[in-house]
């Protein structure tokens, strides 16, 4: 399976590096991952609701134009459907098992997803009703991912 990460904003701290790298080659024997970052834009600190939608649209053009057509989309918002890691790994293995070789997950900048964007993906999906930083958001989906392999594997991992 192939699995791609489209994400908004690039990481700057070396600890998340660090992880991603990490996470990035243990995954590496149970998929092809591949992870494009995009550029965020520059958000104003006081940006009217215009301004937010106007940025997010932007940001939103550039994910649309990086997803395959052919690719399974799931989308992380805080809006989307809560799982646990257990029916996250059964979700990717049905997937897989229904014909889905390609599965691209999108994380969005600070101010979210435009709309165009969750209308894209066949699939909203939420990790916590807390705000989490986009750039830390990269590692918890990659570690998450490396869990439902291991689950799916029964390799020992998730306890």
């Amino acid at each position: 399976m192939r699995i791609s990460v489209i994400a908004v904003g690039r990481i700057k701290e070396k600890y998340l590096t660090e992880a991603i790298k990490e996470y990035s080659k243990r995954l590496g024997r149970y998929c092809r991952l591949d992870i494009t970052e995009l550029a965020d834009e520059k958000t104003p600190d006081k940006a009217s609701p215009l301004e937010a939608e106007q940025i997010k649209a932007r940001e939103g053009e550039r994910i649309l134009k990086s997803i395959r057509d052919n690719s399974y989309v799931i989308a992380l918002a805080i809006q989307g459907q809560k799982m646990t890691s257990e029916k996250f790994a059964e979700t990717v293995e049905k997937l897989g098992v229904n014909g889905e070789s390609h599965l691209t997950f999108v994380i969005g900048g600070s101010l979210g997803l435009h709309g165009d964007v969750l209308k894209r993906a066949a699939c909203l999906l939420s990790f916590s009703d807390m705000t989490f930083p986009h750039q830390l958001m990269r590692v918890i989906l990659l570690e998450q991912i490396y869990r439902a392999y291991r689950i799916n594997s029964n390799e020992p991992y998730h306890k």
